[in-house]
């Protein structure tokens, strides 16, 4: 997979997309990033959800999960893959409970913030995403 810069000539904005191995936009994130992108988002988040929601399709690929099917477990499984090195998320080597997470509990909680809005915007547009959203809230704010 592959994040790709997306230039829109005739509104002079980049976007961006992600490709899937046969070369091709993944069709529901395609979608919802360009709704971030009329919907004025800045680049540079457009960017970062882009890159965010390929981490989850390699998740969800080396699992063989269907994006439209995760259960809440699922999730917690991701959130736990995205802690692992680079090397250790295809499995292939055992990662020791001693070693540092690879990314910081602040950017864990804004992969999993910007996949509460991706399931959020994929119901509003009708697609069935079982009993996902049930449980999947995103996080309040603090002093709010």
């Amino acid at each position: 997979m592959l994040v790709q810069r997306v230039a829109l000539p005739t509104v002079r904005v980049d976007s961006w997309t992600v490709l899937g191995d046969d070369d091709v936009p993944v069709e529901p994130i395609e979608r919802y990033l360009a709704y971030l992108t009329d919907v004025d988002r800045s680049p540079n988040t457009v960017r970062a959800y882009a890159y965010d929601l390929k981490d989850y399709w390699t998740f969800l690929a080396h699992r063989g999960l269907d994006w439209r099917e995760v259960r809440l477990e699922d999730l917690g499984e991701y959130v736990v893959w995205l802690q692992l090195p680079p090397s250790g998320r295809k499995g292939r080597i055992a990662v020791l409970p001693s070693v540092q997470p690879h990314v910081s509990a602040s950017t864990v909680n804004r992969k999993v913030s910007g996949l509460s809005a991706f399931y959020a915007h994929q119901l509003r547009h009708g697609v069935d995403v079982g009993d996902l959203l049930t449980t999947l809230q995103p996080p309040g704010r603090r002093g709010g």
